[in-house]
């Protein structure tokens, strides 16, 4: 079986080597052969010319060597393949038997779709693949490519380029380690870093893994990719960017930098125009304003920031949470304008400062806009301050007013205003014994008040019409809280992934009368029904008997 397995192994090597068609000396001006110095070899001199499978070879000298079906070329080396390319170089080997060849000092490859040039380049001509290891140079009609190493698979019309990679055209500029071009579509794959630089406005790019259109400047990256604007950083898990359009979309673990607001956005989802300076983001939507202390997050179904950096507009919409170390809020919506520094809360707003709450018709806060500090707070309309005392929960220390003006020093509450119909209700505790002593129910036309650590160290009431002090057992459980007094402790965020928790939506009583009503018809329903039926079982009892 051995001897029959290497008969049929020899058989087909000979049939092999015997199809493998020899090299062709087509002209030559001389002819002979030097034993002693090339042995083996016939010296061609003068206008060589040969061919092999559709290749021909042209050169000023040449060396062949019949045996091994060898040919060496020296000076003016012509190399052409059909109509699919010519290749030149100052010296060339080919080997007749595997179809390779190597050409080397000032090699240039034209096809129909580009230009290469080298200093050494390799070509396989069964597979139809060039490859240059030391440095080599690729032009099409719209890019220049420069690389350490290259192949380039004829069919595809693909190259291959590693190590130190460029791209540039009269737009843009492309470093990456690895990609594949296509000479035929102009299109780059990129598999490694890489950085896309706009020559005109230095708009930048980059990415570990993506795609490149260099016809349309429209780009898609699904690693590490990176966004750099002027006034913006774009980071996400996969990036689109159209350069001619302006647009941009983003999608997962999106993190967006203002270098010159210095606030961040995040989400699972943006678009961006720069023509419009806008930025929309959605899912765990969250802004992050980066201040002195500390930071305050800012989360909503939807972001949306316009305009430029000076006179830029943020609105966030829809179950709005706001997370500080000392401060917390809710709305439905949040306005604010960076050229005024307002900050406006929409639809029943309320804020959370430690153990005290906030609340009023509208509630807005001013930031200074050379500190980027808080500066001051408005409550307006209804306006109502509720803190819960620190030793008896059941108990609450209330502050009410038409509107509240409280002022901010480095972003801490320092002073309060209460204007117009002021009420105050105190619970006092022994300070050592933090037993309740006495109740204090003060009307004024306003109130001021001081505070320290987020606590009131000083009272100061303007036209009090009437107040009084009462033991705790003599005040009347009736006026125990004001009249609208809600405690909405349950719903303050109290770290900052709280502020993405969706509360449940509440029934309104027109909802709920309505929701009533259809379960009082079904039960109708399946009275009358009920009813029917044992009519129905009545009557055919009887037919049956």
């Amino acid at each position: 079986m051995k001897k029959l397995f290497l008969l049929i192994f020899l058989l087909f090597s000979v049939v092999s080597f015997s199809q493998t068609k020899k090299i062709k000396i087509l002209s030559t001006e001389l002819s002979t052969a030097d034993e002693s110095k090339y042995p083996g070899a016939t010296l061609l001199i003068g206008k060589v010319k040969m061919s092999h499978e559709g290749a021909t070879l042209d050169c000023q000298r040449a060396l062949l060597y019949k045996d091994k079906n060898l040919f060496k070329a020296i000076g003016e080396v012509v190399i052409e393949q059909g109509d699919s390319i010519i290749q030149y170089s100052d010296f060339a080997t080919y080997d007749g038997n595997t179809k390779k060849a190597k050409s080397w000092g000032n090699v240039e490859i034209n096809d129909k779709e580009m230009q290469l040039k080298t200093d050494t380049l390799h070509f396989d001509r069964i597979n139809q693949i060039l490859y240059y290891p030391n440095g080599g140079t690729i032009k099409d009609t719209k890019n220049t490519l420069t690389s350490t190493k290259g192949t380039y698979y004829l069919k595809d019309k693909k190259f291959t380029a590693q190590s130190k990679v460029t791209v540039v055209n009269p737009d843009n500029h492309l470093d990456s380690d690895r990609l594949d071009y296509y000479t035929n579509t102009q299109l780059a794959y990129l598999y490694g870093p890489s950085t896309i630089t706009n020559l005109k406005d230095s708009t930048k790019i980059y990415s570990e893994r993506g795609f490149y259109d260099t016809n349309t400047d429209v780009s898609y990256f699904v690693k590490n990719a990176k966004l750099f604007l002027k006034e913006r950083t774009v980071s996400a898990d996969s990036l689109y960017y159209d350069k001619r359009k302006g647009f941009a979309s983003a999608t997962n673990n999106i993190k967006v930098i203002d270098t010159v607001q210095n606030m961040v956005a995040k989400g699972n989802y943006a678009e961006l125009y720069e023509q419009k300076d806008s930025l929309f983001i959605i899912d765990r939507a969250v802004a992050i304003s980066v201040l002195e202390k500390d930071s305050m997050y800012v989360a909503g179904d939807k972001i949306l920031l316009t305009g430029k950096p000076e006179k830029r507009v943020a609105r966030i919409f829809n179950n709005v949470k706001i997370f500080k170390s000392d401060l917390q809020g809710k709305c439905d919506s949040i306005h604010t304008s960076q050229e005024t520094g307002l900050t406006r809360m929409f639809k029943k707003p309320i804020l959370w400062s430690n153990n005290s709450q906030i609340t009023g018709d509208s509630i807005q806060l001013l930031t200074n806009k050379d500190t980027n500090k808080l500066d001051s707070l408005k409550v307006l309309q209804n306006a109502f301050m509720i803190q819960q005392d620190s030793v008896h929960k059941e108990n609450f220390n209330q502050i009410k007013g038409r509107n509240i003006f409280g002022k901010f020093e480095n972003d801490d509450l320092r002073t309060m205003l209460v204007l117009g119909n002021a009420e105050s209700l105190y619970y006092n505790h022994n300070d050592e014994t933090h037993k309740l002593e006495t109740i204090t129910k003060e009307i004024a036309s306003d109130i001021e008040f001081i505070l320290e650590d987020n606590e009131i160290t000083q009272t100061k009431y303007f036209k009090k019409s009437e107040g009084k002090t009462y033991p705790p057992s003599q005040f009347p459980s009736e006026e125990k809280k004001f009249k609208g007094f809600i405690w909405r402790g349950d719903e303050q965020p109290l770290t900052v992934e709280d502020i993405f928790v969706k509360d449940k939506p509440s029934i309104t009583p027109s909802k709920k009368k309505k929701e009533l009503e259809v379960v009082k018809e079904a039960k109708e329903n399946f009275v009358k029904e009920t009813s029917k039926k044992k009519k129905l079982e009545k009557l055919n009892l009887k037919r049956v008997k």
